[in-house]
Formats: C-alpha cells, structure tokens, sequence
C-alpha cells in the first residue's frame, strides 16, 4: 500500500471536480441555506486548536439548532454542558469554524465554513429562551462558505432507516462505559437514571 502524500499524487487517485460540484459554492446564505438552517435540530461544530487538534461537538435543539441572523451570519445558542470548552477554547486560538447541518429524514446536507466568535450580548442570547432560560453564550458564525452536500453518504449510511436503528443495549450503558475508561469505584448509572438526569439540566 502507497501513501499519498501530495495534492498531486491525490489527483491521480480521483479524477477532477466539474461542474455543480464546484458552482454550488456559496459564499453568503440564499433562501434554500436558511430554510435548511430553520428545518435542522442537529449540527456538528467543528474546530481547530494551535496544537493541529481538531474538535468536533455535536449540537441539537428542536425543532431548530441555530438561526439565521442574515445572509451572512449564523448564531447557535450554547446550552450547560459538560464545560470542558474545547471548541470554545479552540475559537479564542484559531476563530476558523466548519458546520455540518442534518434533518432528520432528508439524505441531503448543509456544510459552512467560516469565522466564529463567541458573544454573551444580551440582544443575541434573547433570540433563545427555552422554559425561560437562555443560553450562557451564543456562538455567532460569519459565513466564508456555504454549500449543499449531496445525499450520498446518508443513502450509504441509511441513517435515517427504521430498519438500520439499533437498539442502545448493542452497547453497554454510557455509565458503564466510562467505569471502564476510568478504573471508577463508585456505582454504575443506570442508562435510565442518566437520561433522567440529563432531562432537568438540558436548558
């Protein structure tokens, strides 16, 4: 097996990209991007630090995620978690970030790329109540790229397939996975009690 290692060594693997591929390129939110971004509880943020490692955090909210504030501006409320920041911690290093936006049901895809900041204005954290409670910070997105994904990988995946759902006891219970990643002696969490848990602290 041969590594490759130069952008041209790889066109030699693949041949070019033509046509819609290229011309679908945004750089600015038409009306089809913000319809997705209205339609989407689900997207995954991604980033990178100074150290070359990357981050990738799921985020979810319905029946939306996010909002867009115009045709270049997309805000994400940030929720408690579990405060380990890494994203955050990445975007105050290197403010490039990358969004993958996902409907259940639709094969298709919605991908930005673009610079972050992370806001605590009074203004943007209002756009978000839940029950009330507003987000601690939002992350507000300045769009660079923006572009539709074709349906490939979902339609390979069958993500969203009855018939390719898996019952969660294919896995041991998450309280039991990380006892064994981390040698804990206190008692198992039951998957049932921390999704309980969970439920009184998501806003």
């Amino acid at each position: 097996m041969s590594k490759i290692e130069t952008v041209e060594q790889l066109r030699k693997v693949y041949k070019p990209a033509l046509g819609r591929p290229l011309e679908k390129e945004l750089t600015y939110l038409d009306p089809h991007c913000k319809k997705f971004i209205t339609l989407a509880p689900f997207v995954a943020v991604a980033t990178q630090g100074l150290d070359g490692l990357g981050d990738v955090a799921p985020r979810g909210e319905y029946p939306a995620v996010a909002k867009a504030l115009d045709d270049y501006t997309v805000l994400i409320p940030d929720r408690p978690g579990n405060n380990r920041l890494d994203n955050y911690s990445n975007i105050l290093e290197n403010p490039k970030v990358s969004l993958l936006f996902l409907i259940p049901g639709v094969n298709e895809t919605l991908r930005i790329n673009g610079v972050g900041e992370i806001r605590t204005d009074a203004v943007l954290l209002e756009l978000f109540p839940v029950d009330g409670k507003l987000p601690i910070t939002v992350l507000q997105v300045t769009v660079h790229e923006a572009y539709l994904h074709c349906a490939k990988a979902l339609m390979r995946s069958k993500l969203w397939s009855p018939d390719a759902i898996k019952e969660r006891s294919v896995l041991p219970s998450m309280g039991q996975m990380i006892k064994d990643q981390t040698n804990s002696k206190d008692p198992v969490e039951s998957q049932e009690a921390m999704e309980a848990r969970y439920e009184k602290v998501l806003y």
